[in-house]
């Protein structure tokens, strides 16, 4: 049986028993932010010791997230405020968008409109609906560009909030277009994770806590999967009949690699 989106829901996914043999498999951990190393502003315990233990044994790690309310830039604030050390992060989305576009020479406004790019924005309002309705309709080969399709995001650690996804079916249901997705669970990313780090895709394991973004990426992209409860998925929606996004393990949390490592050796 093998671990795919298309499993039998009587599969039942393994609980992660040996991480020395998941850590000695792979060459680079991705790792979600929220959910899976903060909920919200409160680190998880024990994340600092478990990335401290895996770059001690070579591995590369990567930060990769949905969530577009901020750029790199300010998600390594966020990453140092915690007193987590990072280099680069990638994101996907809102106000981040707009300065992760302006790096790369894109202005955000002005001229012919080539391409909308929708990401979550806690200020959606219906000026902004039609005026990306009225550029995708009326723009000959305008792009229409999507950071996600999350139905909720966990922006604190109180409640579900609705999520980016919301947001772009407010520009599908006005277009009647479907957007190119470049966040996760799509493999765009993955792909320059890849190339970046010259590292076979059988060779990284994606960890994150929802079903349908994160472990699908990773089914999607061909990576070992490590499913965390410390997020949006609980043990009885991984179980559940309903379920057939079936990830390679899961954990209670991160630092389960931690401390089944130090049990293991």
């Amino acid at each position: 049986m093998t671990n795919s989106a298309k499993g039998s829901a009587n599969f039942r996914v393994p609980v992660l028993s040996n991480a020395e043999d998941l850590i000695n498999s792979v060459d680079t951990f991705i790792f979600d932010c929220d959910g899976v190393i903060w909920k919200g502003e409160t680190l998880i315990d024990g994340v600092p010791e478990t990335l401290d233990m895996l770059r001690s044994r070579g591995k590369s790690l990567v930060f990769m997230t949905n969530n577009s309310t901020k750029s790199r830039k300010q998600y390594r604030k966020k990453f140092e405020a915690l007193g987590l050390t990072v280099q680069e992060v990638y994101v996907i989305g809102g106000e981040g968008i707009l300065q992760e576009l302006e790096l790369c020479g894109i202005k955000g406004i002005g001229g012919p409109v080539g391409a909308v790019v929708v990401g979550f924005d806690q200020f959606i309002n219906f000026y902004k609906i039609q005026y990306g309705t009225l550029c995708i309709r009326e723009n000959p080969g305008c792009l229409f560009i999507a950071t996600n399709c999350d139905a909720v995001g966990h922006f604190t650690d109180a409640q579900e909030w609705a999520g980016g996804g919301s947001m772009v079916g407010a520009i599908k249901g006005s277009t009647q277009k479907e957007p190119l997705v470049l966040g996760k669970p799509s493999t765009f990313m993955m792909d320059h994770v890849s190339k970046k780090f010259e590292t076979d895709k059988s060779k990284i394991c994606m960890v994150g806590d929802r079903l349908d973004t994160d472990i699908l990426f990773g089914i999607n992209s061909g990576c070992k999967t490590l499913l965390v409860l410390s997020g949006v998925t609980t043990l009885s929606m991984l179980q559940s009949p309903e379920n057939d996004i079936q990830p390679d393990f899961y954990t209670e949390k991160v630092s389960n690699l931690l401390t089944q490592n130090d049990t293991d050796v």
